[in-house]
């Protein structure tokens, strides 16, 4: 266990950290799921409403660094490619 006040700051830092991480992974698991679903069924309107709040998210978590900016993009670039397939 850390000993210096600084590493003990550091360790509660990681810890705050990695839950608000968990949690915005989470969000993103949730929101590429709902994407997916309205873009298979065949709701349009709905589908593009999922695209854009899952695009918005993937761009945040990208900015922030929580994900790869490839990640991001592959994110993103799949998705659009299955809304418009179905249209």
């Amino acid at each position: 266990m850390a000993t210096h006040a600084s590493a003990l700051k550091a360790h509660r830092q990681s810890l705050k950290n990695r839950e608000h991480n968990r949690q915005f992974r989470a969000r993103l698991r949730g929101a590429l799921k709902d994407a997916r679903t309205a873009v298979a069924g065949n709701d349009l309107a709905k589908a593009k409403a999922a695209l854009q709040q899952t695009i918005s998210l993937i761009d945040r978590m990208a900015s922030k660094g929580m994900i790869h900016r490839n990640a991001a993009g592959r994110y993103k670039s799949r998705l659009t490619k299955r809304l418009t397939a179905r249209a």
